[in-house]
């Protein structure tokens, strides 16, 4: 770890290099450099091809940021999530700027970016508590700073936090959806959660709910990251593990419990998923 400090022309910056160890890079969602900058006079910043992820929050004056051709501006109490590997800059206007900023990687990073872009997640944003942001920052700058012997798992956590609170504070699909929408869905999934021993499609949905089964899709699939189906056998194999581990039933038995019949097509749909078979799951955590 190095922690500087720079008084110059264009800006004042105080920022620490973060060395990760080799567990760390392997293992766990690792910092980079984090640091915070206030501009003295406007001035572009931009390091394209990193393999990195930056946050950064406005904590005052404005900006821009510029990523993969398209412009944003950035004011007090905005943030942004971007990957460099993609063209970018972000540059303080004349209302000069001060920022904060994390650097961060790990063999996640790309899957949790990728994941939160495809469920509608927005360059930047205006969170509802920016306390929460300034929380997680300054508790990172504190573990990298410090000699604790557990640190690298520690900035993992709060990593793992700053990703949690983007994908809540910039990603509020059901609350952009009607209220009837939103009602729809929560009794759908109330409903698939009580019938699983049972056949259940989409028309049958449709038909029961009085909603399209292809803006079903499009609204369930928005709201909770994945389909009707694949919710449905989620939850059946949820279910099916609590029976193997908790129950006296029969393998056949519990597969007809799930809704997932007849006996082979179940074993085979559980080790899918699983990676191992329904008598191989039970007898390890019994």
């Amino acid at each position: 770890m190095k922690k500087s400090s720079y008084q110059g022309e264009f800006v004042s910056s105080s920022r620490i290099l973060y060395t990760p160890s080799e567990f760390a890079r392997e293992n766990l969602l690792y910092l980079q450099e984090i640091g915070q900058v206030h501009a003295r006079r406007p001035h572009v910043s931009t390091h394209p091809g990193l393999s990195s992820y930056l946050f950064m929050m406005v904590l005052s004056g404005s900006g821009t940021l510029s990523y993969l051709g398209e412009k944003y501006t950035l004011t007090a109490g905005s943030c942004a999530l971007i990957n460099c590997k993609n063209d970018y800059y972000h540059k303080s206007s004349e209302d000069l700027w001060t920022i904060r900023w994390i650097h961060f990687f790990g063999p996640t990073a790309s899957g949790i970016y990728q994941k939160y872009m495809e469920r509608g997640g927005q360059i930047t944003f205006y969170p509802d508590n920016m306390e929460e942001f300034t929380y997680c920052w300054e508790n990172i700058s504190r573990f990298a700073s410090s000699d604790d012997h557990i640190k690298d798992m520690r900035i993992n956590e709060q990593l793992a936090s700053l990703c949690c609170l983007v994908m809540q504070q910039s990603w509020h699909p059901e609350a952009r959806k009607s209220e009837k929408g939103r009602q729809s869905l929560l009794e759908i999934r109330e409903y698939l959660r009580d019938h699983l021993s049972e056949k259940i499609t989409l028309d049958m949905l449709s038909e029961k709910f009085y909603i399209n089964k292809y803006y079903l899709t499009r609204l369930f699939r928005q709201a909770y990251g994945m389909t009707v189906n694949d919710y449905l056998l989620q939850s059946r194999i949820s279910h099916a593990k609590e029976l193997l581990r908790f129950s006296a039933l029969t393998i056949e038995e519990i597969g007809e419990n799930c809704g997932i019949t007849p006996l082979y097509y179940f074993s085979r749909t559980f080790k899918q998923v699983e990676g191992i078979s329904p008598r191989e799951y039970r007898k390890r955590w019994q």
